[in-house]
């Protein structure tokens, strides 16, 4: 017992010792790694900083009342964020609104009714339409889709919903065939494997003993799904929702073809509109250094800045709690 003892008292001092001579190339790369995260966060830094000062003239000349104007006026001089904003926020909205669900159903699918000959291959799909260019999917949106909406599916939902009081005025209007909903629907497609990628991810994360237990008791696929893996992985699949907003909020081209880019509000989804990221890539090329215009434009990519910036965080602080529950 002694000699152990002896021992026991020994090791701290050796190891102590030991992480005094640490060798040179763990200290390089301790300082590589450091200086690695430090850029990252001087990075954002820079950037917030940058959009800031650059925005600051319009947020001094128009105040508060920058965030509700909806006048986007270069003629004049009078700039406001509500029109974008409200864009923005819209067609990520319907976005999510379309995508979630079929993103429930292929990750249901795969984990839980397909035979395994048929997983890898859809889950091989979905990854490669999460590698498709943006812009493919503004090109494809501009020349098929809006046709499509405009000669047959928006004329049909008009037709349906005519005389309802929310629905009829949501679905009125022109029927160009570009507009929020064409633009949501294109959102939609772009996150749907993102999240569908995410859901499948958690759900075969589930420990099988849980899911055994419930089919052993007599549940269904069905209930085993809604009573033991929605539960497990809820958090999870929250954060991984809220990932694939924040991609809907920052995507330009794709939107920029089919969402008709009118700095106008409507009630009616089939109407043009803006979006932050399409109004500054239509934008920002005429202004010039030094105007206002490109101050407001500056002080609008602040703006979707702080709103991706809040998704992101509270995407990760759920995925956080998720691990550490």
């Amino acid at each position: 017992m002694g000699q152990a003892a002896q021992a026991a008292a020994i090791m701290p001092r050796a190891a102590s010792r030991r992480a005094g001579r640490r060798h040179p190339g763990d200290l390089v790369f301790a300082a590589l790694a450091t200086a690695s995260g430090l850029l990252v966060l001087g990075l954002m830094g820079a950037i917030i900083v940058m959009l800031f000062v650059g925005g600051w003239q319009a947020f001094s000349v128009f105040g508060v009342g920058f965030l509700w104007s909806d006048v986007w006026d270069p003629v004049r001089g009078q700039y406001g964020a509500l029109v974008p904003v409200v864009g923005t926020l819209l067609t990520s909205a319907l976005a999510l609104a379309m995508a979630v669900p079929v993103a429930f159903g292929v990750a249901f699918c795969l984990t839980e009714l397909a035979p395994a000959w048929f997983r890898r291959p859809v889950g091989i799909a979905i990854e490669l339409l999460a590698a498709i260019p943006s812009i493919i999917f503004g090109m494809w949106g501009f020349f098929e889709l809006a046709p499509i909406l405009g000669q047959d599916i928006m004329p049909a939902l008009q037709d349906a919903t005519l005389g309802w009081p929310v629905f009829g005025t949501l679905f009125g209007g022109p029927t160009y065939g570009i507009g929020v909903l064409t633009a949501g629907i294109i959102l939609a497609i772009m996150v749907l494997p993102f999240i569908a990628a995410t859901m499948r991810d958690v759900f075969l994360q589930v420990p099988a003993i849980y899911k055994e237990s419930a089919y052993g008791l007599g549940a269904t696929t069905w209930e085993v799904m809604r009573r033991v893996v929605i539960p497990y992985t809820r958090s999870a699949v929250a954060g991984g929702i809220m990932l694939g907003l924040g991609r809907a909020l920052g995507e330009t081209m794709a939107v920029t073809f089919v969402i008709g880019n009118a700095n106008r509000l409507s009630a009616s989804l089939f109407a043009p509109g803006n979006t932050i990221a399409s109004l500054v890539a239509l934008e920002f090329a005429e202004a010039e250094e030094g105007s206002l215009k490109l101050s407001a434009l500056l002080a609008i990519g602040f703006i979707l800045f702080v709103i991706s910036f809040i998704v992101l965080a509270a995407s990760r602080f759920m995925l956080r709690a998720r691990l550490k529950g």
